[in-house]
């Protein structure tokens, strides 16, 4: 139908405040993790805009930190000023894990960096980046993330929930996979070179249904 294919467009130019309460309406509240000693974040809503130099350096440090060999050793290949423009890209919208420091102030521990866009023709939210210290692993906190990225994908009307993952990364596999994301259909496939070498796929591109199609329609 000719408004779904505004859908997108509409969200994204959305003053921000307007798009955090249609897209987040439920308070992003602070969370304390049962540990000793307890451990406590909150999660915080911007644009890539709206992100402070430091914010915008711990983001991109995180990656480099847990991602750089990773994307060095695929066909995607790692780039610091190519990743630090895609983290600028003007739709996309960052969730900060913030937590106190040891001098109590709040220090950017973990983000997922997400678009509302269009993949093969569907209009989705896609999982641009998802990263988190040390510290905050193994806690739930990464399903809490993708759960909100979700959400909001719900609440905009997507179709779908989409992410890359390196093939090497097993363990983030295995995360995906129990939440629910398959390897979709758009996903580079093995390719035969003309040495007949058959070279496989260094990424997977993974999706999750959000609603159906008779349910987008309402």
């Amino acid at each position: 139908m000719p408004q779904s294919l505004k859908r997108v467009e509409a969200a994204n130019a959305l003053p921000f405040t307007t798009y955090r309460t249609r897209f987040f309406p439920s308070p992003l509240d602070p969370v304390t993790i049962p540990s000793i000693p307890p451990l406590s974040y909150e999660i915080r809503l911007e644009a890539w805009s709206s992100l402070t130099s430091d914010e915008f350096s711990a983001c991109f440090n995180l990656i480099a930190s847990t991602s750089a060999d990773a994307y060095a050793a695929s066909s995607v290949g790692w780039s610091p000023a190519k990743k630090r423009k895609e983290m600028q890209l003007p739709d996309l919208r960052y969730l900060l894990v913030l937590a106190p420091s040891e001098d109590n102030n709040k220090k950017v521990e973990g983000f997922v960096s997400f678009m509302l866009t269009y993949e093969d023709g569907h209009e989705v939210v896609y999982c641009y980046e998802i990263h988190l210290s040390d510290r905050m692993r193994a806690r739930g906190i990464g399903r809490h993330l993708v759960q909100l990225v979700e959400e909001a994908g719900i609440m905009a009307g997507m179709e779908k929930s989409m992410l890359t993952v390196f093939v090497e990364n097993e363990a983030a596999r295995r995360f995906y996979d129990r939440l629910g994301y398959r390897v979709d259909d758009y996903s580079p496939g093995p390719r035969k070179l003309r040495n007949g070498t058959i070279k496989e796929p260094t990424y997977l591109i993974l999706s999750k249904f959000l609603v159906d199609a008779e349910n987008r329609e309402r």
